[in-house]
């Protein structure tokens, strides 16, 4: 009898805590919220009538810089009281001294849905990455103590050392100003270009004279380049030399750009062409041989020009081929000679171990069972982008942008190491890429951030939302993005906040990073710094399971 007794007390006991245990309560980001921090219209529950979402809250999301404060929605679904205490905390006080809470940090979960607030917003006097730590205890009944983590990381800078000044940054003390600004602006031009005119009359008929005798430098060298198109500035134009005929460049890197090009220039007869690679219209890019100072021989990929090009193609050729010359970086394919004499096209020299474009070798990975070419894990696809990130990293430590960063301007070994190379005849060879919006100027359009497709700003958060695409075509093994949009359309598509789906099979953490990039404000989206630190830590996550 006593033990029927005593079982009965249990079972009493058991009843009373399950009925006393079935409160439950909410915690998420809202659709706003969600719009603000990844660009998408869902809901992101932490906790969802007690049921705890643990990959939410192993997610550490990136905040962009000027986000300032985080909104958390929550409620108590349940009609008896839920006690909580939260605190947050940061890693570094002197960038983010003291996070505040809009609510008290303890209390009872509201009943009814309520949306609390936490600011975090930099002292801008230091650069640091942040980690900010929510903590969240809810005390259910029978003191059963829920305790939840969640995880922020912020990039505070120092705004007193921002090595690229704002458009805006410039203030002037009236409109007055302005006026006489304008008009001394003005006077200056008309000058410069009666200037220009005249020393161009000058020389003009002096090379009609020279023509007429036939002496002068102009009978024996052939000019390649012809006048260059109207988007292109700072073009430095240089005199005719023996080794190499006159030529225009997009570079202001350089004083001495001419001796440096003449110490690049090498003999035709060293360079052997062995079997094309790439072939469009007009651009050729082959594998071949180049004899060295020491005799030796080295394999060589070269890029070149159909006998039918014009000068202006030439002339892109070239431009856009020394675009990253004298650049040192393991991730960085950069030029390695050049060629040119009278009558024959130019040959580029790029040094090649085994490189493919990323762009066709990504294609290859999801042809048929029977022909792939490799099977791309996801660990395999952040090590890329994170080899590609170096790169670009490096690139903007040099203030250089390179403004059409996509597959197609990248090559790929058999071990997947990765460089980033030049756009020097992409056009040619991916014109479905390329996109002209009567302007006259080819231009990867579904790859551009909106303030450069709107108004050819680039800056680097233009080549971070580019980098989005690029690992885009990383997870979806080289689709083409807005493959349904008019060139056109794209920016009006934009602009409504549209943006390319989660490809199937990418991971939550990968397209949020695509959502950061393509952030509508520039100064929202991350720093190619940021977006290193978040893909090693996701890198380090999937090298623990393997």
């Amino acid at each position: 009898m006593k033990h029927l007794k005593s079982i009965f007390l249990i079972f009493v006991q058991i009843i009373y805590y399950v009925k006393n245990s079935s409160a439950s309560f909410n915690l998420y980001l809202s659709p706003q919220e969600m719009q603000r921090h990844l660009g998408l219209q869902a809901e992101l529950y932490y906790v969802q009538d007690n049921r705890i979402n643990e990959y939410a809250l192993n997610f550490t999301l990136l905040l962009p810089p000027k986000l300032n404060t985080l909104y958390f929605t929550w409620k108590n679904t349940d009609s008896q009281e839920l006690p909580y205490s939260i605190s947050v905390e940061t890693s570094n006080r002197a960038a983010i001294p003291y996070p505040k809470l809009n609510i008290s940090s303890s209390g009872s979960v509201p009943t009814s849905t309520q949306t609390f607030a936490v600011s975090v917003p930099c002292t801008e006097t230091i650069d640091a990455e942040v980690l900010i730590s929510i903590n969240i205890n809810v005390t259910f009944p029978g003191n059963n103590v829920t305790k939840l983590h969640l995880s922020r990381r912020k990039t505070c800078i120092n705004e007193n050392l921002k090595p690229y000044a704002s458009k805006n940054s410039l203030t002037f003390a009236d409109s007055s100003s302005v006026f006489y600004i304008a008009v001394c602006c003005a006077v200056l031009l008309i000058l410069v270009l009666g200037v220009l005119i005249t020393i161009y009359y000058v020389t003009d008929k002096k090379n009609k004279v020279a023509k007429s005798s036939g002496t002068g430098p102009g009978t024996t060298t052939t000019t390649f380049l012809a006048t260059l198109p109207r988007n292109s500035v700072n073009i430095s134009s240089y005199a005719s030399f023996r080794r190499m005929p006159s030529y225009s460049l997009l570079d202001e890197r350089s004083k001495d750009l001419q001796e440096r090009i003449t110490d690049l220039t090498v003999q035709r007869c060293r360079i052997r062409l062995s079997s094309i690679i790439l072939e469009g219209t007009f651009g050729r890019i082959y594998q071949g041989s180049y004899t060295n100072e020491e005799g030796n021989e080295d394999t060589v990929i070269i890029k070149t020009v159909a006998d039918h090009a014009s000068q202006i193609q030439i002339s892109l050729l070239l431009q856009e081929g020394m675009a990253m010359y004298s650049l040192n970086h393991k991730n960085i394919l950069s030029i390695l000679r050049v060629s040119i004499e009278d009558h024959t096209a130019p040959f580029l020299l790029y040094p090649f171990n085994n490189y493919k474009n990323l762009k066709i070798f990504l294609q290859k990975c999801k042809v048929s069972s029977e022909g792939v070419h490799h099977t791309l894990t996801t660990q395999e696809v952040v090590h890329m982008a994170l080899q590609i990130i170096k790169a670009m990293q490096y690139l903007h430590k040099r203030h250089l942008l390179h403004k059409d960063l996509a597959a197609r301007n990248c090559v790929i070994d058999d071990s997947l190491n990765i460089q980033v190379a030049d756009n020097a005849l992409s056009r040619d060879l991916f014109p479905s890429d390329y996109h002209c919006l009567g302007d006259n100027e080819n231009r990867p359009v579904k790859w551009l951030a909106l303030e450069s497709l709107l108004h050819k700003t680039f800056t680097p958060s233009s080549d971070v939302w580019s980098f989005g695409v690029l690992l885009w075509e990383l997870t979806t093994l080289a689709q083409q993005p807005y493959i349904e949009i008019d060139p056109f359309e794209m920016a009006a598509y934009l602009k409504d906040g549209y943006r390319l789906a989660q490809p199937i099979n990418c991971p939550d953490e990968l397209f949020a990073v695509m959502a950061y990039c393509w952030a509508m404000s520039p100064e929202e989206r991350p720093t190619f710094t940021q977006l290193h630190v978040f893909l090693q830590e996701f890198f380090a996550q999937l090298t623990k399971y393997v």
